[in-house]
Order: C-alpha cells, then sequence, then structure tokens
C-alpha cells in the first residue's frame, strides 16, 4: 500500500493517474485527515492503513508562478522546508520507506566543465548563496532537511510538462506568454518522472538524490521552433533581449535556468528519454485544455 501526500496537485495527480492505471493500491491522505506537521499522529495514519511506502508531492509552488511564492513566504516555508522535515521523521517512527518530490531549481547557471549538475554538487541557488527565489531556496532548504534522512528517495523535477494543456505545464506557458526568455534547461516529461520515481521503490534501488530529468537540454528558442513545426501555434513569438531585461519587466524574483545531469538515474535502469524526443512526442499528443 502506496500513501500519496499533495495528490490532488499537478504532479500527485498524473500520481493518481499512474497508479490507477496499474493497479498499484494506493491511499491519498489529506491534511483535513491527519496533522501532518506532527511526526507521530502521521505515524499512526501510516500504521492504521497498513502502508508499505509514502510518496510525498505536497509543496508550495505558488500561483501563477514562483513569484507568489514571494508573497506568501511563511506557507512556502512551512510546505516546502519544515514539511520534508516532519514526514521523514513520522515515516521512521512508521518503519516505513518514502520518496520525497524536490526540485532542481535549486541550481543555476553551468558548471565550468559545461556538464550538468549532478546529486554530488551542493547547490548553488540557495539561501547559502542569497542569490535565489523563495521558493528555490525553500526547497534546497527542504532537501536539507533530509540530508540524513533514512530510507528516503529525493527526486528532482525539472520544469515538467505533458500533453495536456494546463497552467502548470511549461508547454502550454510557452505557448501563451506574450514575451519570453531564451535559456537553456534539463526539463522532465511529468509521465515519465512519475514512472521514474514508482521504479526508484519498486526496484529497490539504492536510497538517494535522483536527478529525474529528460536526457539533455533545450533552449526556450529550440521549444518554440518545435511547437511552430507542430502547427499548434502560428503567433510570431517575441523574447526579451536578455535577462536583465526580462527581471526589469516581468519577474519580481530571480529564476533557476541551469541543466542536469541525469546519467545516475540512468544507469541505475531508470527509464527517461532525450529531451527533444520527449518534446516531439508529446505535442504530437496534444490535447487542449476543456472546460
Amino acid at each position: 500500500m502506496i500513501v500519496l501526500l499533495g495528490g490532488s496537485g499537478y504532479v500527485g495527480s498524473e500520481f493518481v493517474r499512474l497508479f490507477e492505471q496499474t493497479g498499484v493500491q494506493f491511499k491519498g491522505l489529506r491534511r483535513n485527515q491527519v496533522d501532518l506537521y506532527d511526526p507521530s499522529s502521521l505515524a499512526q495514519a501510516l500504521k492504521d492503513c497498513g502502508a508499505d511506502f509514502l510518496i510525498n508531492c505536497a509543496g508550495y509552488t505558488g500561483k501563477p508562478n514562483v513569484d507568489a511564492c514571494e508573497q506568501q513566504r511563511t506557507d512556502c516555508l512551512m510546505a516546502n522546508a519544515v514539511l520534508p522535515g516532519m514526514i521523514a521523521e513520522g515515516c521512521a517512527m512508521a518503519g516505513i520507506a518514502w520518496g520525497h518530490v524536490s526540485s532542481g531549481c535549486i541550481f543555476t547557471g553551468e558548471k565550468p566543465d559545461g556538464c550538468g549538475f549532478s546529486e554530488v554538487d551542493p547547490p548553488n541557488f540557495s539561501f547559502r548563496q542569497n542569490n535565489c527565489s523563495f521558493y528555490s531556496g525553500s526547497k534546497a532548504l527542504g532537501e536539507e532537511c533530509l540530508a540524513d534522512a533514512p530510507d528516503c528517495f529525493v527526486w528532482r523535477l525539472r520544469i515538467p510538462f505533458n500533453h495536456v494543456d494546463s497552467g502548470r505545464n511549461y508547454l502550454s506557458k510557452v505557448m501563451r506568454y506574450a514575451r519570453l526568455l531564451d535559456a537553456r534547461n534539463s526539463l522532465s516529461h511529468l509521465g515519465e518522472f512519475v514512472q521514474a520515481c514508482y521504479d526508484c521503490w519498486h526496484n529497490k534501488l539504492d536510497f538517494g538524490i535522483y536527478n529525474l530529468t529528460n536526457t539533455g537540454s533545450v533552449t526556450t528558442r529550440d521549444v518554440v521552433a518545435m511547437i511552430q513545426r507542430a502547427g499548434l501555434s502560428n503567433k510570431e513569438f517575441s523574447f526579451f533581449e536578455n535577462e536583465e531585461e526580462f527581471m526589469r519587466m516581468a519577474a519580481k524574483t530571480p529564476r533557476s535556468n541551469t541543466v542536469l545531469d541525469n546519467s545516475k538515474a540512468l544507469t541505475a535502469g531508470l527509464k527517461l528519454s532525450p529531451v527533444e524526443e520527449a518534446i516531439a512526442k508529446t505535442l504530437g499528443q496534444w490535447q487542449a485544455e476543456t472546460a
């Protein structure tokens, strides 16, 4: 039995879809059912339902984007930094393993050697560098809280997308934004990410951090070109001249633009396709948002 936290969100609902399609037994646990900030209460709830594993998708991302986290710092800090620590304690008390959905947005820029940031690289977009958004800082702090957590997976998600048009879908955002910032990034196909998370537990992989991004990286202009080739937009896309103009005209807080190295995940046998292949397949299956 898998217990799922945050099952109504963008990532959590994809876990629900996977489990329902594959017949995996799971139970959604909501905050009105148990005090997630009380480890003993969570541990008892896990024992009562016979949980074997817990997946935490609960967190605070801000709507419509991370700029909102600058105004809701208490909620952001509690959900992204404090809550993971409480869940770790509750799972340890219940004697079960668990997995936490983290973020690759705790990095920015490129490594000097041109390779992507790996799981052993310390975050460089966090409160410790004093250069980050509050969202990224809180997610990095959350990982620090789990540094010594036993039997725990930390799964780094990076700019998720899939074939269903929505306000959380990166491809939808690219199509809708009036102007875009051209930057190179790693991305995560949502379905592949969720499957890889489940496979970490199901295949009994070693606990620890995994960068669950599609192989390679793309620029915003690459993505725009693929959208146009797929015939999904005929508008004239406009770009900011540089990040300075973007920050001055469109953003309230710095953004993470970076590339992660997913070789650990690939070596472990997790299936993460090349990013351009994943985007092309997704655009070919595109579903418009329904009312």
